[in-house]
C-alpha cells in the first residue's frame, strides 16, 4: 500500500511540474499590439478632410486580422493582415491596405484606398 501511495505521489508531482512549465511565447503572439495609440491622425475623402493632433487609434484583433478604430469621426480600417519584419515589428500586407507599421510603442499609417487616405503617427 505504501508503494502505491508513493508512486501516485510521484506521478502527481511530475504532472504538476509538466503543467506549470510553459513554453516561452513571443509577446506579439499574445496580441501585444492591441490597445490604444495616441498622436496625430488625419483622413481625406475628396473634399472632406479631418486632422487631429490629439487623435487616437484603438487596435483590436479578430482571428488573424486587425482592426483600427479612429476617433474624430474618421472611418475605421478593418480586416488588416500583418507580416513580421524584425523583432516584434509588423507591416500590413494585402491589396489596398499596405502602409501600416506597428510595434509595441509606435503606430504609423499611410493608407490610400478607394479615394480615401488615412494617416497616423501615434505612440502609446
Amino acid at each position: 500500500m505504501k508503494k502505491i501511495v508513493q508512486i501516485l505521489s510521484m506521478l502527481l508531482i511530475a504532472l504538476t511540474v509538466m503543467v506549470s512549465c510553459k513554453k516561452d511565447t513571443d509577446p506579439a503572439d499574445r496580441d501585444f499590439f492591441v490597445g490604444t495609440y495616441n498622436g496625430t491622425v488625419s483622413y481625406r475623402n475628396g473634399e472632406t478632410t479631418i486632422n487631429s493632433s490629439d487623435g487616437k487609434v484603438t487596435v483590436s484583433k479578430v482571428g488573424e486580422t486587425y482592426n483600427f478604430y479612429f476617433g474624430n469621426s474618421i472611418p475605421d480600417i478593418t480586416g488588416v493582415k500583418f507580416e513580421k519584419t524584425g523583432d516584434n515589428s509588423y507591416v500590413s500586407i494585402g491589396s489596398g491596405l499596405t502602409g501600416i507599421s506597428i510595434d509595441a510603442s509606435n503606430l504609423k499609417i499611410l493608407v490610400s484606398k478607394d479615394g480615401q487616405t488615412w494617416t497616423a503617427n501615434c505612440t502609446r
